[in-house]
């Protein structure tokens, strides 16, 4: 080095520390922080980070392949399982598919599409509070976590009271919901709806008046149009970029034509701008709820279905529960195992082996709490599904980590996965 002319030897310096410095390291899997059961390979040139590599599969639920061993009704079962924060819609997704192989859409009773929207929309509001929630402790703020997770447990209480279950429902069936809304159901959804306002109101304002947060989201993970239109990228992160699409305005299923209500948008294209469509959709789901039980409560009629009353496809077949709750009842044993034997017969062919579903095939898309989540269904005319493949929005999404992280800092990784916030049930289905 003697005698060399100085910059020359900083510039050698310069050059040996960007080919011998990088350091490849594994972030997760591991909860929080990675936001899942989630492994990036980030290759690091001190604290910026220069590649960055999703590594998914850890999960194996292997739902999509368990679906062709088991009968249409009982799919449900497994899809509710895949994006597990958002069971409802990964139901709805299904059974709105199988209805439309069954050409049945224009025979579901308007109880059971009003009931679906109820859960759907609490189910977002739910799912946006998981986000959120783990956005905060992510990034060091416990308060902003316990006040998210105190809303959503408010909604998980109205799905144990409607469905029986906090998660993993299998309440939307082909042709309907399982089950009516219970007693005092109703008014139970009124009261978090006269309560909800102000826990919104209170997140909102906690998130707002912390420099920190703001601080680590805002120009943080930033993803413009042309690059989510580029990765298939689709809910919170694409309406951040000012695009207002939302499939419940531009390819309406479910009557959501008939609700009113308003679809969030920002142009930051960052971390903060998603939590601000989040939010602000929360809002947006407490109005459409509302609707929902303004129009159950009108209906007022002694015979109003909740499933399609086609007995060879709602299952179990009209069937009133026990006493107890959980059996059928003393009547329809009965009549299945003293008075007719062809009633018995149909009851024990359509819980066993299920109905037929005409050979075709169908995609079939709802807007998630995520983006767009489709489900497409192959039928050979059997009981069973040829094959079912989840589109779920969480999966696409983790390709755009590179554009949103490269040339960022390590720091900054964190804020930018929470801001997809992707459900791995989903990307490893």
């Amino acid at each position: 080095m003697a005698g060399q002319d100085w910059d020359e030897v900083v510039a050698a310096g310069e050059d040996d520390r960007s080919e011998n410095e990088l350091i490849v390291v594994n972030m997760g899997p591991q909860h929080p922080s990675t936001h899942g059961v989630l492994r990036l390979i980030l290759t690091l040139d001190g604290e910026t980070v220069r590649e960055i590599r999703a590594s998914i599969g850890y999960l194996h639920t292997g739902i999509e392949k368990n679906l062709e061993y088991r009968t249409w009704t009982q799919g449900t079962t497994f899809v509710t399982r895949a994006d597990y924060l958002t069971p409802i819609f990964n139901e709805a997704a299904y059974c709105m598919a199988v209805e439309r192989l069954l050409g049945i859409e224009d025979k579901l009773p308007e109880r059971a599409l009003i009931m679906r929207v109820l859960l759907l929309e609490l189910n977002r509001v739910a799912s946006h509070l998981g986000g959120i929630g783990p956005f905060g402790l992510e990034l060091g703020a416990t308060t902003i976590f316990l006040q998210a997770v105190r809303m959503r447990e408010n909604v998980l209480d109205l799905f144990e009271l409607i469905t029986g279950l906090r998660m993993n429902h299998a309440f939307i069936r082909p042709g309907g919901v399982a089950q009516d809304m219970p007693a005092g159901g109703l008014e139970a959804v009124r009261d978090f709806l006269r309560k909800a306002p102000r826990l919104v109101h209170d997140l909102r304002t906690l998130i707002d008046a912390n420099p920190v947060f703001k601080a680590r989201t805002q120009g943080i993970a930033f993803l413009d149009l042309q690059g989510c239109m580029a990765l298939g990228v689709t809910g919170p992160i694409l309406r951040a970029t000012g695009l207002p699409w939302d499939l419940r305005k531009s390819q309406p299923y479910l009557g959501y034509e008939t609700y009113e209500f308003d679809v969030p948008t920002q142009e930051t294209c960052d971390a903060y701008g998603r939590y601000l469509i989040r939010i602000e959709e929360i809002d947006q789901s407490l109005r459409i709820v509302r609707q929902c039980v303004d129009r159950l409560a009108e209906r007022t009629m002694p015979d109003d279905p909740w499933l399609i009353q086609d007995a060879k496809i709602g299952w179990p077949a009209r069937l009133s529960l026990g006493p107890d709750g959980l059996g059928p009842s003393p009547e329809h044993i009965a009549h299945i195992m003293g008075q007719s034997m062809e009633a018995l017969i149909h009851h024990f062919k359509l819980v066993t082996e299920g109905f037929r579903v005409p050979a075709g095939q169908v995609y079939q898309a709802v807007e998630s709490p995520k983006g767009e989540l489709a489900c497409h269904v192959v039928s050979d005319g059997g009981t069973r599904p040829y094959r079912v493949h989840l589109r779920d929005p969480s999966f696409h999404h983790l390709q755009a980590l590179a554009a949103m992280c490269e040339g960022g800092l390590l720091a900054d990784v964190i804020p930018a996965i929470a801001s997809i916030d992707p459900v791995i049930g989903g990307v490893d289905r």
